[in-house]
């Protein structure tokens, strides 16, 4: 697709100025604004909460309520558009169809049961993944493990199968054509954690020399070309350890399936998780707790997002690399990242404080910044992620209705459901993860 297609997309915003009056002026860099498809700014403000029906009329909204109005029906209009075109012909572009359910209450009168949702949190329930592929992608990312890269001894073997990552990525990517796509995200996947596991946490990861670490390991994503004398040195070096193994055969498979683009842009994100890994590292060097806000800063880096931006890939098909790199599209995969982020902290809170050292999350850090109970602090990091899911909803909304190309409107679908997939997984592995006694 040529890059000035997007030139035929329909803006939200055309008939409103600029500046509208009674706005106070930006405080964003020019680098930062996206003038041709800027959202109107009451897209870009969460939805309060609200049960009012969605077919509320127009005369019964009062003037003052109109600004709210539009979020509401923003939201509420994102499963419509987001589940696309209907009619002959389009049933290719419905593969991970959203279902309507109603928000989660937002105070629940009592503690939730094992393997419930957080209470308050927003987020969409998704169908039980599908069993069979369920079964076959845990069968072949186990050997992949154990044959083909050597992942991990034999004493890790119930954390690997207490990871249930087979159920994971078959929640995030129902749309995927074949199990061998599936796998494509799957390897990834464990590759990842064996870098965080073996880098930085709990299986024998420091933050000190971190820093080289992750460097070599990143080179068997993205190539080294380098003297002939000292080539054979560097490729050796990427089988003498389990991350390293796991990230050069995960993206031998990649490369495979993946265009040029869809490739790079991996690389690109997987440098951004690195690089929120060494923030965090060096933190913990200093031992130096973050204002709220430093933290969230680091969490948009160190975060998902490598997964939920290749959603084409598995799904089988690109969104070009123009549409890809357009700052309304970056907008919502970054909010994507960020809201499944702030899920793990939440649902993994309990499972770190239990761990030796310090462990930031978002909690742990607007207790101690905020100077307020670990209680209080929870609840506040839950409205921080329900602001960022309604921020990507709306995000992807106005995109969704601004650009109706096919590609668009499937990648679009196939964030959100990654979104959704991913709190279906962090919330039932009960394996791994389990409440704080807060309600």
């Amino acid at each position: 697709m040529p890059s000035g297609c997007w030139r035929t997309c329909r803006s939200p915003v055309a008939a409103i100025s600029t500046s509208p009056a009674g706005r106070p002026p930006t405080t964003e860099e020019p680098w930062m604004s996206a003038p041709e498809f800027s959202p109107p700014p009451s897209l870009s403000a969460p939805p309060p909460v609200d049960t009012a029906p969605a077919d509320t009329a127009a005369a019964d909204i009062a003037p003052a309520d109109t600004a709210a109005a539009e979020v509401r029906s923003a939201s509420v209009g994102l499963e419509r558009i987001l589940r696309g075109p209907s009619g002959l012909g389009t049933a290719s572009l419905h593969p991970a169809a959203r279902r309507e359910e109603p928000r989660t209450p937002p105070t629940p009168p009592e503690a939730p049961a094992e393997g419930s949702p957080i209470p308050g949190l927003y987020h969409h329930p998704v169908p039980e993944p599908d069993p069979g592929r369920v079964e076959e992608v845990s069968r072949r990312i186990k050997a992949w493990a154990l044959d083909e890269v050597d992942l991990y001894p034999e004493d890790w073997e119930d954390e690997f199968d207490g990871f249930s990552v087979g159920r994971y990525m078959v929640a995030c990517h129902p749309d995927a054509p074949t199990v061998d796509h599936l796998m494509l995200a799957t390897r990834m996947m464990v590759a990842e954690n064996a870098v965080d596991d073996c880098y930085c946490e709990d299986h024998g990861g420091s933050p000190i020399g971190l820093g080289g670490r992750l460097l070599l390991a990143h080179t068997a994503l993205d190539p080294l070309y380098t003297a002939k004398e000292y080539q054979p040195q560097w490729a050796e070096s990427l089988h003498s350890d389990a991350p390293r193994r796991a990230y050069r055969s995960a993206m031998e498979y990649f490369v495979r399936e993946a265009s040029a683009s869809q490739a790079d842009r991996l690389r690109h994100d997987m440098a951004r998780l690195h690089m929120g890994y060494l923030a965090e590292a060096a933190w913990a060097q200093t031992d130096h707790v973050p204002e709220v806000w430093e933290y969230l800063v680091m969490r948009q880096f160190n975060n998902f997002r490598p997964c939920p931006t290749i959603t084409d890939t598995v799904g089988g098909y690109e969104l070009p690399a123009d549409l890809h790199a357009r700052p309304e599209m970056q907008r919502v995969i970054a909010l994507a990242g960020n809201a499944t982020t702030i899920v793990n902290d939440l649902y993994s809170y309990t499972k770190e404080l239990a761990s030796p050292g310090k462990h930031l999350n978002l909690p742990v850090v607007i207790a101690e910044r905020e100077g307020v109970s670990e209680q209080e602090a929870y609840l506040k990091a839950v409205e921080v992620h329900n602001d960022l899911m309604h921020d990507f909803e709306a995000a992807a909304a106005a995109l969704a209705a601004a650009c109706p190309v096919p590609t668009v409107q499937r990648f679009l679908r196939g964030v959100a459901v990654w979104v959704d997939g991913n709190h279906y997984w962090h919330q039932t592995n009960t394996y791994r993860y389990s409440l704080p006694d807060f309600w």
